[in-house]
C-alpha cells in the first residue's frame, strides 16, 4: 500500500485488517490514471484497489460502507459515457480477476471472472467451435464485467443482440458486502448456510417483487420498445411474463446496484462460412435507406461509417491500409454467414444485385480475401479513435455518440439529426451499427470554455428530444453514465424514473455504488476533463497539434487499444507487465494531469510521470497503431529533456546516449577495446555506465572496416541515391553498408556513401534534445545542399529519426526537405528499383523481425511485403517489438522487461526453428539483430540484414562479414 492520506487512513487500516495483502494505491501516479475512461469526464478517485477474489471485493465494500466512501467498478476503462470513473474507490477487475473459470461445450456456457477480456474468452471458446455473440469494437481490451455493466452489443448485434441476452447468472456482491447469485429465477445467497446472508438476500428479492408489482403498466409500456433500448434499468426482465430474471435486470445497471465479480454466460456456435459485402453510397442517409432490405437477408452485421474515418485511417497508416471499398462517401459493411461457403457467396451476390436495383449505391463488391476483410473490419473497429482526431487535426468528442432508433426509422432520424447539427453549427463524424438502428457520432463540441459547454448542453437536450420523438433510446449500448443520466427524464415518465430510483435504493440504500449515473445523476456538464490550458514551452515543435505539447498528449481519448495483447505492435511494455501505468493510455493520462496541474502538481519534475515513462521502449508503435496517433516516444524524449535539465542524468544516458561519438573514438583501437570489454574490466565498465552485464557488448568495428566494405561495393556507375551510413552500421556492422551498396547497384539505383553524419537518435531517445538539435542541424546542413537524390538508410531507427524526429525537432524547411528524401532499404527497393529487377535466388522461408520504427514510420513499405513480392513463399513474422529497443534493453534496470517483451513474439519464433534445418532470420534493425543473437545463444542462428540477404556478391545467405 502506498501514499495513504489522512482522509483515507481508516479505510486503508480496515482493509489491512480484513484483506491483508490486498493491493491498494492512493498516490497521484495511480489516481491520475484512473480519473479518466474513454469519455469526456475526469473524476479523480481517492484510491484504486486491485482485488484478486470475490472475498477481496466483500472486504472493500464493507470497509467503504463503514467509512462512507463510494465505490466504482471498472473493467477495461473504455466506457464512453463516464460510467467507470468515480470519486471514491475504483475497483480494477482487469488486473487480477481475469480468469476463465470453466467452459462447458455441451451446455454451451462459460463461467468467467468480471475482468476477463472478451477476446480471451472468444479464443478459449473457439477451441470448442464456440464464441460469445456480442462483440463490441473494443473486444481486444473490454472486459465481460464492463460489457455486463453497459449491456454492450457490438458489430454483430443484428444476429446476437445485447449482452443481457447471453447471461445465465451473475455472481454479485451487494453494497453491504453480501455475496449473492442472480439468475433467471431471482436472487439467492451465495452461501446457503450463512443465515444472515440468506435473510438479507430474501429481503432484497421481496422488495424488488413489490416494486415491480406496483409499476407493471409503466414498465410494460415504456421499456423494451426498440432492440437497442439500453437507457435506464431493464426492469421489464422482472415482469411475470419474463420469469423474474434478476440476472438480466442487473445487466446495464453500470455497477450502481451491485458489483459483479463473475458471470455464467451462454456461448453460440461459430459460423462455418461467412463473407463480407462492402457497399458504397454518396451519403449515410442513403445507406440507412437500404438497411430494411438488407435485414430481410438475415445478416450477422450491418455496419456503417462515413468518409472522414476512412480518410483518417489512410493518413495514419498509409494509403494502402484501406482497400476493398467501392467508390463513395459513406459505406456499409454487410456480413452474411452459413454452413456452406459457396451458398453464402451466392446469397451475397444475389443481395448485391437486389441493392443495385434499388439505385442508391455508388458501388458494391463481395470481399473474398480474409486478410482484406480483417483490414476492413479494423477500420470500422477503430472508428471511435479515428473520429477523435481527423486528418485536418480537428477534434471531436463523445457525449451523443450512442443513440438508437428502430432500424426502419434510421434514415428519417439521421436526416433530422443532421439538421440539428447544422442548426447548432456542429459537425459530426458518423459510424455505427446501422442494422440495429444504433448510431455512433463524435461531434466537434467546444468543451474547454464556459460558452462552449453551455452550447453543448443545449444541443444534447434537443438531441434527446429528437431521438425520443423518433421512438428511440438515448443509449444503444454505451450506457447512460454521466453523459446521459440527466437526460433520462426526457425519455421516461416521472413514474418510471421513480421506479429506477426505488430499484437502486433497494440494493444500495446509502448511494455508495457508482454515484452520479442513472439515478440522481450528476449534471452532464460537470466534471468535464477538457479546459483551456496555457501553451507549454517545448523543444519539439509538435507541428501536428495546434496546442503543442498539451494538444499532443490530449490526443489520448482513452479508447485503450494500447491495452490489447494481440494485433499490431503497441504497447510492448503493457503486454509484458499488464499494468495500466505501463500502457500508452496510462502514460498519456498522467502527462495530461501534469499539464493541467491536477493530481500531478510538480510539472516536468514529476517522479510519477518519470516512473510511468520508465518502461516505455520508445518503439513508436503507438504513433501508428493508436487510432489517434499518440506518439509516446516523442513525449518521453521531451519529458526527459525537461526533467533532467540542469541535473545529473542516469549513467546510461551518457554511456549509451553518446554512443555515436564514443564509437568513433573506439574505432581507432577497436581490437584492444573489444578484448578489454570481453574481460572482467568490461563488466566493471558496464556497471559504471548503467549497462547490464547480462548481455555481451557487441564488438566494435575498426575505422578501416567501413572503408573496406564500401570499397568492395564500388561499381563506377553514376550514383542515383545517397547511402546514409548511420552510426550503428558504421560502428558495429560495416558489412551491411557494403551489402546495401551492392544491392542498390544491382537494383539499378547505385549510390554514393555519406558516412560521417549522425541522425541524433541516441540523444533523442535519452532526452538530450539540445545536443540532438545541434547534431541534426549539422546533418541537415550537409544533406540539404541542392542535391535532391533519395537518401537510403540501412538502419530503420536512424531512417525514422531523419524522417520524423529531425523535422519535428528542428522545424525548418531544410529539415523537411531532407526528411522527404529519406527511404529505408525496403522503401528504396519498393519505390525506386529498376523495372524488372530480379534479386539473387532467395530462400523459400524467412523468419522476419521488423523494426518497430520502420513499422510505425514507413507505412506501406514493410519488409514482409517486399520479401513476398521478391518470391519468398513464407514469411514468418514476429509481430511485435524485439524488446531491446536501442538503449532500453542494454540498461541494467530494464533487462528483465526487455526479455519479457522478447518472450511475447520473437523468442517463440526463434524457438520454432528446427535446429536440423538452417533458418534464414532477417532483422534490419541493429537492436533486433543483437537481441536475436542474445536469444539464440549457441544455436548458430544469426540475423541477416535485408541487404545481406539480397547481396548479389554473397556466397550464400547469412555469410558473415569481417567486422574488425
Amino acid at each position: 500500500m502506498t501514499d495513504t492520506t489522512t482522509a483515507l487512513e481508516p479505510l486503508v487500516v480496515r482493509l489491512a485488517e480484513t484483506a491483508p495483502g490486498l493491493r491498494v494505491e492512493t498516490g497521484p501516479g495511480s489516481t491520475g490514471l484512473y480519473a479518466y475512461d474513454a469519455s469526456n469526464y475526469r473524476v479523480p478517485p481517492r484510491a484504486v484497489v486491485f482485488p484478486r477474489s470475490a472475498d477481496d471485493v466483500v472486504a472493500v465494500l464493507r470497509a467503504c460502507r463503514e467509512t462512507s466512501i463510494p465505490v466504482t467498478a471498472r473493467g477495461g476503462g473504455t466506457s464512453m459515457a463516464g460510467n467507470s470513473v468515480g470519486p471514491g474507490v475504483v475497483l480494477d477487475f482487469s488486473r487480477y480477476m481475469n480468469r476463465i473459470l470453466d467452459i462447458d461445450p455441451v451446455a454451451r456456457t462459460a463461467r468467467v471472472e468480471a475482468g476477463v477480456i472478451l477476446d480471451a474468452l472468444r479464443s478459449a471458446a473457439a477451441l470448442h467451435g464456440l464464441t460469445f455473440g456480442p462483440d463490441p469494437s473494443s473486444h481486444s481490451r473490454c472486459t465481460l464485467g464492463g460489457m455486463i455493466g453497459n449491456d454492450a452489443c457490438g458489430n454483430r448485434s443484428v444476429r446476437h443482440g445485447r449482452t443481457s441476452g447471453h447471461i445465465e447468472a451473475l455472481e454479485i456482491v451487494t453494497a453491504d458486502g453480501v455475496r449473492a447469485v442472480a439468475d433467471r429465477t431471482g436472487l439467492r445467497a451465495d452461501d446457503p448456510d450463512d443465515t444472515d446472508a440468506v435473510q438479507r438476500v430474501a429481503g432484497l428479492e421481496a422488495d424488488v417483487r413489490r416494486l415491480i408489482d406496483g409499476n407493471l403498466a409503466s414498465i410494460r409500456t415504456e421499456l423494451g420498445r426498440v432492440p437497442r433500448q439500453v437507457s435506464g434499468y431493464q426492469l421489464h426482465h422482472l415482469l411475470p411474463e419474463h420469469g423474474f430474471d434478476m440476472a438480466r435486470a442487473l445487466v446495464g445497471t453500470e455497477g450502481s446496484c451491485a458489483v459483479v465479480t463473475a458471470a455464467t454466460v451462454r456461448l453460440v456456435a461459430t459460423a462455418q462460412a461467412s463473407t463480407l459485402l462492402t457497399l458504397g453510397y454518396d451519403d449515410v442517409v442513403d445507406a440507412a435507406e437500404d438497411v430494411p432490405e438488407i435485414l430481410r437477408w438475415n445478416p450477422t452485421a450491418v455496419e456503417g461509417m462515413d468518409e472522414a474515418i476512412v480518410a483518417t485511417m489512410r493518413a495514419r497508416r498509409g494509403p494502402d491500409s484501406v482497400t476493398g471499398l467501392p467508390e463513395g462517401r459513406a459505406w456499409l459493411y454487410v456480413e452474411l454467414d452459413g454452413d456452406d461457403q459457396a451458398a453464402v457467396d451466392a446469397r451475397a451476390a444475389e443481395l448485391l444485385d437486389v441493392l443495385r436495383a434499388q439505385g442508391r449505391m455508388t458501388g458494391g463488391r463481395v470481399v473474398h480475401s480474409p486478410a482484406e476483410r480483417r483490414s476492413l473490419w479494423r477500420v470500422r473497429e477503430d472508428g471511435a479513435g479515428l473520429a477523435a482526431r481527423l486528418v485536418d487535426g480537428s477534434e471531436s468528442w463523445p457525449g451523443w455518440e450512442d443513440a438508437a432508433v428502430a432500424p426502419e426509422d434510421l434514415a428519417a432520424y439521421l436526416r433530422d439529426f443532421r439538421k440539428l447539427l447544422a442548426a447548432h453549427g456542429l459537425t459530426g463524424v458518423l459510424y455505427g451499427h446501422f442494422g440495429a438502428g444504433c448510431v455512433h457520432v463524435r461531434i466537434d463540441f467546444d468543451l474547454a470554455t464556459d460558452a462552449g459547454r453551455a452550447a453543448t448542453r443545449r444541443f444534447l437536450t434537443e438531441a434527446a428530444a429528437l431521438v425520443v420523438e423518433h421512438g428511440g433510446s438515448l443509449s444503444g449500448e454505451h450506457g447512460d453514465g454521466r453523459a446521459r443520466g440527466e437526460l433520462l427524464e426526457v425519455m421516461y415518465s416521472h413514474r418510471l424514473i421513480r421506479a429506477f430510483a426505488d430499484f437502486k435504493e433497494i440494493f444500495d440504500p446509502e448511494g455508495l455504488l457508482n454515484p452520479g449515473v442513472i439515478v440522481d445523476p450528476a449534471p452532464l456538464d460537470a466534471d468535464l476533463a477538457l479546459r483551456e490550458l496555457p501553451l507549454v514551452d517545448t523543444t519539439f515543435t509538435f507541428p501536428h497539434d495546434e496546442d503543442g505539447f498539451a494538444g499532443a498528449v490530449r490526443r489520448c481519448v482513452g479508447v485503450g487499444r494500447c491495452r490489447s495483447d494481440a494485433g499490431g505492435v503497441m504497447c510492448p511494455s503493457y503486454r509484458a507487465t499488464g499494468e495500466e501505468n505501463d500502457s500508452t493510455r496510462g502514460r498519456a493520462r498522467l502527462l495530461q494531469e501534469m499539464v493541467r496541474g491536477g493530481t500531478v502538481q510538480d510539472g516536468w519534475r514529476s517522479t510519477e510521470v518519470r516512473d510511468a515513462l520508465d518502461l516505455c521502449l520508445s518503439c513508436k508503435a503507438c504513433s501508428s497503431d493508436c487510432p489517434v496517433g499518440v506518439d509516446m516516444a516523442t513525449y518521453k524524449a521531451e519529458f526527459l529533456h525537461q526533467h533532467y535539465k540542469g541535473r545529473v542524468r542516469p549513467r546510461s544516458h551518457y554511456s549509451l546516449g553518446w554512443l555515436p561519438l564514443t564509437s568513433k573514438l573506439v574505432g581507432y583501437a577497436a581490437r584492444p577495446v573489444n578484448a578489454l570489454l570481453r574481460g572482467p574490466l568490461g563488466k566493471l565498465l558496464a556497471r559504471l555506465g548503467g549497462v547490464t552485464t547480462k548481455r555481451r557488448i557487441p564488438a566494435f568495428a575498426s575505422r578501416h572496416a567501413l572503408r573496406r566494405a564500401l570499397r568492395t561495393a564500388r561499381t563506377g556507375e553514376p550514383a542515383k541515391t545517397i547511402l546514409f551510413v548511420d552510426s550503428f552500421t558504421r560502428a558495429f556492422r560495416p558489412e551491411v553498408a557494403g551489402a546495401a551498396s551492392r544491392v542498390l547497384a544491382d537494383a539499378g539505383i547505385p549510390c554514393t556513401a555519406q558516412d560521417d553524419l549522425c541522425c541524433g537518435l541516441t540523444w533523442v531517445s535519452t532526452g538530450q534534445l539540445s545536443l540532438a538539435r545541434r547534431i541534426m542541424a549539422r546533418t541537415v546542413d550537409r544533406l540539404d545542399n541542392g542535391d535532391d537524390r533519395p537518401i537510403v538508410v540501412a538502419e530503420p531507427s536512424c531512417a525514422a529519426a531523419l524522417k520524423r524526429d529531425v523535422p519535428e525537432l528542428l522545424g525548418t524547411d531544410a529539415a523537411r526537405r531532407v526528411a522527404a528524401r529519406v527511404h529505408t532499404l525496403t522503401g528504396a527497393l519498393t519505390d525506386l528499383a529498376a523495372p524488372g529487377w530480379v534479386p539473387p535466388e532467395l530462400p523459400d522461408n524467412v523468419v522476419l523481425q521488423t523494426h518497430c520504427h520502420e513499422y510505425a514510420t514507413f507505412k506501406g513499405r514493410h519488409p514482409r511485403d517486399l520479401l513476398g513480392r521478391l518470391g519468398v513463399r513464407k514469411v514468418d513474422e514476429a509481430e511485435g517489438c524485439c524488446g531491446l529497443a536501442g538503449n532500453f534493453g542494454f540498461e541494467e534496470q530494464h533487462y528483465d522487461t526487455s526479455m519479457a517483451v522478447a518472450d511475447l513474439a520473437l523468442r517463440p519464433r526463434l524457438d520454432d526453428i528446427d535446429p536440423r534445418t538452417p533458418a534464414v532470420v532477417v532483422a534490419d534493425g541493429f537492436s533486433c539483430a543483437t537481441q536475436i543473437d542474445h536469444l539464440a545463444g549457441d544455436r548458430g542462428i544469426r540475423a541477416l540484414h535485408l541487404a545481406e540477404l539480397l547481396d548479389p556478391a554473397a556466397d550464400r545467405p547469412g555469410q558473415p562479414g569481417e567486422n574488425s
